[in-house]
Order: structure tokens, then C-alpha cells, then sequence
């Protein structure tokens, strides 16, 4: 009996070459959680993940209206329905960067509008930048199609701004854009106008667009101010993605835009070209694009308010718990939903990198949070502020209690923690402790 001849399916170079970096490490990541702690996932982006951030009535009304219309159910235009591209502008309207419904895109999500605007700008063997630390989406969408990227550095020293210097050393022949991620994740970092301006210095002089990553847009703490990139761009071109899912609260209902800034007539063919790439789609959420213009113009402000209540208390109860801890340097943001704390790996001897401490700490404290490695930055953690806060607090305690536990001092740690006793500014209780922990453990 002849045999069947072997065979196999291989995958597209698309295919092979698609690599999330988060989604790597997080799968490769052994997770064995304390079993006498809960575990509390300081790691996922959802802010809907615990319940205690929901959307607004209003806004699930909406879309019930836009079900019980029946009017919503069918295509509409690839590059979206009229009424929702209108609203759109509106909403993204300022008064020295106006935009119309003809410079709206619509697009199944935020990671769907950064897809087509690196796509529509680069081609394979070209190059676009993009900040380190950052969220990675964007290498993965340029390195399946061969286009490579470059880092440019946020400085934390400076609240994550970004190295201008750098920024523009890393533009080349082949650089096709700079990706601005403001607010930013990973990093909780938000510009101020006068930094904003000198990106846009150098993107001008290098003539090249700005592919603005905005998703957080207007999710900024008091006392500071968020400014769309093109809003104070008068002579670059800026191709800006955001969408509901952060600010309204509905990740998974995959409604995201991009505006078109073209100050100077410079994206005609752009502007074709990601009219053509909606095609690929048809389109995104007819029933999410019925309920946009009630969604925009009829959330009420203290939605938001109480929103970001909850995400500041958060930072500031992470922040004070964690910046007295020996080790740890936490940098407070001022937006998003994410903080990030450096790491002293030199007085955590026992671990090589951030990603062992990550493990370390769900096997010891069942407290999750991502390493720096996801970010393209060393020895960090990656903290989501949108868990209950009474789960923040508990989370950080673990956190310390982790780092008391692994923490190894050196000669100055021993020294001012000695004068600290000697001269009663530590109680008894402290001198008891740090003699039963050895005294500090030696480097």
C-alpha cells in the first residue's frame, strides 16, 4: 500500500514575523501564586477588569438606543458613518486645529487607527521612531511588514520626556515618522505645551509626520493640562488615533478614529491611501457608531472626574508606599492609568532582571505587576491604577514586604540606619526588628 506523501501549511512571512513583546513575556512568565494570598493583577490595561469602573448610564444608553433603532445593524461607509465622523470632529475640534468629517477616519479600535497609520506611511526596509519605554503595539504592526523601528528615550528624571537630542540623532534617509505617545503608557507621563513645541521643532525641520498615539486624551490629573500634538502644530502633519476605550471606560467595544491634521496640504495621497486601507475592514461597529454623537456630546463630565479620582488616589497611595522602600524609585504620573517604578537591581542580588522579581513576587505575594522588559526598558515595573484601592493598598504593602525580605544593604544603608537608632530617631521596636533581621544583610 503506496504511503501518502508528507506535507505541511506554512505560515506567511506576515505571519512568522507578527510578534507582540508583551504577550511573550506575559506567556512565558510561570505564575504560581501564593495560595493563602489572592492575587491581585496590578499587569492588564482593562479598566473594567475588577467592576469598580464602569461606564456612564448615558453612554450604555446610547447604544441600547442605537440596538433598538434598528437603524445601525448594516454597512455603512468603510471609513464610517457620516453623523459619527461629524461628531468626531467636533469632539476633537480645537480652536487652532479644526477638523471636519472628511478628516475622520473611523476604525475598529485605537491598535486598528496606529495599524493603518503605519501602515499608509511606511514601506518595507523604512524605519519609524518610537518611544522607549513604550507600549510595543507599534513594533509589532512595523516589523510584519518590514519596516524597522527606531528608539528615541523618555528621561525619567524629567517626569518620562522625551530625549530630544536622541530624537532627532535616530532620524535617518529612511525614517518615515515619529510616534508620540502622550499621555503615555506605560509611563503615566503627560507633556506640557512648551515640550510638545519642541518635538514639533524637529519633526519640522526633518519634515516628518507625527503619528499621535492619544488614546488618553484629556485623562490627565489636575494640574495638568492636555494639548492634542496638532493643536499647536502649525506647519507638521499629524495623524492622531484615539478612540472611547480608556476615557469611556469600554475597551472591548472597539471604536477608535483617526483625525487627519494637514496644516500645510501635505497628505492627499495619505489620505487616499487610508481610505483604501479601510476597505480591508468594511468598517468598524455599525451599533457603537449609532450611539458616537449621544456618546460625545452627552457624557457628563463627572463621569470622568470620578474616574480619574480613583486613578490618582491610586497613584498617590502607590507613590507614598512605595518611594520610602530601599530599592524601589517610583516616578508619580500625571495621567493614564499606570505608574512605573525603578528598580535597584544592585540591592536585589539574588535576581539577574525585572522579570524574575516579577515572578518572585507572584510566587511570595500573589501581586502581578509587568516588568520594565515589555517596555523596552531595564529594571522597572509597570503598575495599572484602576484596581479597587483598597486592592492598591494591599498590593503595595506586599510589595514592601517583598522588598524588606530581599533587599540587601550596603555599608551607607547600615550606616544611617545605625545613626538613625543611635540618635532615637528610631523606636524600640525598630532597633528590635533590624537586629532580628541580621542588621541588614550583607552585599
Amino acid at each position: 500500500m503506496r504511503s501518502k506523501p508528507q506535507w505541511s501549511v506554512p505560515a506567511s512571512n506576515i505571519a512568522n514575523n507578527t510578534h507582540n513583546p508583551v504577550r511573550a513575556i506575559v506567556d512565558s512568565i510561570e505564575l504560581n501564586p501564593n495560595p493563602e494570598k489572592p492575587m491581585i493583577a496590578l499587569s492588564i490595561g482593562d479598566p473594567t477588569v475588577f467592576g469598580n469602573l464602569t461606564p456612564a448610564d448615558s453612554v450604555v444608553k446610547a447604544v441600547v438606543d442605537s440596538i433598538r433603532s434598528g437603524k445601525h445593524n448594516g454597512y455603512t461607509s468603510s471609513v464610517g458613518s457620516s453623523k459619527a465622523r461629524e461628531a468626531i470632529a467636533k469632539h476633537t475640534s480645537t480652536p487652532t486645529s479644526q477638523v471636519t468629517e472628511k478628516d475622520v477616519i473611523i476604525c475598529s479600535g485605537c491598535s486598528s487607527a496606529l495599524e493603518m497609520c503605519v501602515t499608509v506611511l511606511a514601506n518595507a526596509g523604512d524605519n519609524i521612531l518610537v518611544p522607549r519605554p513604550g507600549f510595543p503595539l507599534c513594533q509589532t504592526l512595523a516589523k510584519a511588514i518590514g519596516i524597522r523601528i527606531k528608539f528615541y528615550d523618555l528621561v525619567p528624571e524629567r517626569g518620562w520626556e522625551v530625549d530630544l537630542a536622541m530624537l532627532e540623532a535616530q532620524v535617518d534617509v529612511r525614517t518615515r515618522a515619529i510616534v508620540i505617545n502622550n499621555p503615555s503608557n506605560p509611563c503615566g507621563s503627560v507633556f506640557d505645551a512648551t515640550h510638545l513645541r519642541k518635538i514639533l521643532d524637529i519633526a519640522a525641520r526633518k519634515r516628518l509626520p507625527i503619528i499621535a498615539d492619544e488614546i488618553y486624551d484629556h485623562f490627565v490629573f489636575p494640574g495638568s493640562e492636555f494639548h492634542y500634538i496638532a493643536s499647536l502644530s502649525p506647519d507638521v502633519p499629524v495623524l492622531s488615533c484615539s478612540g472611547l476605550t480608556k476615557r469611556y471606560l469600554v475597551p472591548g467595544w472597539r471604536m477608535g478614529w483617526i483625525t487627519i491634521h494637514d496644516p500645510i496640504h501635505v497628505l492627499t495621497e495619505v489620505r487616499g491611501g487610508l481610505q483604501r486601507l479601510s476597505t480591508r475592514t468594511i468598517g468598524a461597529n455599525t451599533i457603537v457608531q449609532g450611539a458616537l454623537p449621544e456618546i460625545l456630546s452627552q457624557t457628563p463630565p463627572e463621569f470622568f472626574r470620578a474616574t480619574l479620582e480613583v486613578v490618582q488616589r491610586n497613584a498617590e497611595t502607590a507613590f507614598r508606599l512605595l518611594s520610602v522602600v530601599k530599592g524601589l524609585s517610583p516616578v508619580m504620573p500625571r495621567g493614564a492609568m499606570y505608574m512605573m517604578v525603578g528598580i535597584d537591581m544592585a540591592r536585589f542580588p539574588e535576581f539577574t532582571n525585572d522579570l524574575q522579581i516579577v515572578e518572585a513576587m507572584v510566587t511570595e505575594q500573589s501581586v502581578f505587576a509587568l516588568p520594565g522588559k515589555c517596555f523596552d526598558i531595564a529594571n522597572y515595573l509597570r503598575l495599572v491604577l484602576t484596581v479597587p484601592g483598597d486592592m492598591m493598598r494591599q498590593a503595595c504593602e506586599r510589595m514592601v514586604e517583598f522588598c524588606a525580605s530581599h533587599y540587601v544593604a550596603d555599608d551607607l544603608d547600615r550606616g544611617v540606619i545605625l545613626e538613625e537608632m543611635t540618635s532615637g530617631k528610631s523606636g524600640t521596636s525598630d532597633v528590635i526588628r533590624w537586629e532580628e533581621e541580621g542588621g541588614g544583610r550583607e552585599a
